[in-house]
């Protein structure tokens, strides 16, 4: 079967009237970052595999296109997607269907619990800094996978065998390549300094509910139980995106407005409402999942934030949070921990009028307040792509934000989001 071939990609931007309070109520998608290691855990399963609540994303649809590549049959309807895996053939996996899409790095774990080799172009996706699979190489190679990639290729191979992996770093998709990995292994496989943020622990559950026990969930040492076969068919949901949460969290907070925030889990938000009250900002939980934004009272004031691993400041909240620290009364500071790539929206916020100081390609400070003002802006990846729409949202006149496809990667229909909020905002393909 051939790769399919790419379409000509349509231009999509934004064109923004700001200084509208939002209003209103909206309701979190599924997690993007736990989607798409889960949707690679079905070629572990036997029969169908159904996933509820995954986001209508293009990153999802570029997996399910290399699924299908692969031989997988799939049904999709709106959230919900069945995937059967049981005729699936271990292609070479082609750089036309990989190279906009890193989280395709996923595939490899499984891949190799099952055929025990694969063949891939490199992952793509967001330009933010090196990102190399070193760590995922290192790991595999703990439990006797040789690695065999040239420039072009990555090229794993080998029968793995259950033991004890150090991971290099607290990587996140090495840590879920790794458990997808081990599913299939027989005997206790531990992984120590594990990631443990909340698409990890989504990937942990869904396993166990599959009948591979998974202990430590939630922490930084994994012990799992590989079954030695396949895996029984379940029915998952997809956990809630807190990245997708925090983001429209600070848009009531950017706009001045009052919003009801619906499917946030608090226990995933400590660390970021935690800075968010430090800031100034007024919020408070409704139940046990919906929480009551009102920036109307907000006050905000300048804080130092530092990005960290879960359950740390999460660096895909940086930039949206950088919005709002031009807003605020005082010298804040940023330090940007995991990425070198992720200051570049400073440089858009200063064409819109605000104050800032890039220190290094890792901190900043930001003088505020300042008012923002339209412009034309690019989005430079997808964080930083939703930080141009927040400060569309409280700047004064019009602001076009152009590069669209990149936020359109990671939040569900949020023009649909916005609008139902009261944003005046206008999505135009050109």
């Amino acid at each position: 079967m051939r790769a399919p071939r790419e379409e000509p990609e349509t231009h999509i931007q934004y064109r923004i009237q700001g200084r509208t309070p939002l209003e209103g109520e909206v309701r979190i998608s599924g997690s993007k970052n736990a989607a798409l290691p889960l949707l690679a855990a079905s070629i572990l399963c036997r029969g169908d595999t159904v996933f509820k609540n995954v986001p209508r994303l293009r990153d999802i649809s570029t997996m399910l296109k290399i699924l299908e590549f692969l031989g997988a049959k799939i049904h999709r309807e709106d959230e919900i997607v069945c995937i059967n895996t049981d005729r699936l053939e271990n292609r070479p996996i082609t750089h036309e269907l990989v190279s906009k899409l890193r989280g395709s790095i996923v595939l490899l774990g499984p891949l190799l619990a099952r055929f025990s080799e694969v063949k891939m172009s490199y992952p793509g996706g967001c330009v933010l800094g090196k990102r190399p699979v070193d760590a995922h190489i290192e790991s595999f190679a703990q439990l006797g996978i040789k690695d065999l990639s040239t420039d072009a290729c990555l090229h794993l191979k080998g029968r793995a065998r259950a033991g004890e992996v150090i991971l290099p770093e607290f990587s996140v998709t090495a840590t879920e390549n790794l458990l997808l990995l081990a599913a299939l292994l027989p005997g206790e496989t531990h992984i120590e300094l594990a990631a443990s943020e909340p698409h990890v622990q989504d990937v942990c559950r869904f396993l166990a509910a599959s009948g591979v026990p998974v202990g430590g969930i939630g922490s930084h040492t994994l012990t799992v139980r590989g079954r030695g076969s396949r895996l029984n068919a379940t029915e998952h949901t997809v956990t809630s995106d807190y990245l997708e949460a925090g983001a429209m969290i600070l848009a009531g907070i950017t706009s001045r407005g009052q919003i009801t925030v619906q499917g946030a889990e608090r226990r995933h938000l400590l660390f970021f409402l935690n800075a968010l009250r430090r800031a100034g900002g007024k919020f408070s939980w409704d139940k046990a999942d919906e929480l009551f934004i009102d920036g109307t009272n907000s006050r905000l004031n300048a804080v130092r934030l530092q990005t960290n691993i879960f359950p740390g400041f999460p660096t895909d909240l940086q930039a949206p949070f950088g919005v709002i620290l031009t807003q605020a009364t005082g010298v804040s500071r940023i330090f940007e921990v995991l990425f070198e790539g992720r200051m570049a929206y400073l440089y858009e916020l200063e064409k819109m009028g605000a104050s800032i100081e890039i220190l290094n390609s890792h901190q900043a400070l930001i003088i505020g307040p300042t008012p923002l003002h339209g412009r034309q802006v690019p989005s430079n990846d997808i964080r930083a792509g939703f930080a141009m729409v927040l400060a569309g949202l409280c700047a004064e006149g019009e602001t076009i934000v152009t590069d669209v496809r990149y936020i359109e990667r990671g939040y569900d229909r949020l023009e649909h989001k916005l609008k139902s909020l009261g944003a005046d905002i206008v999505r135009e393909e050109l």
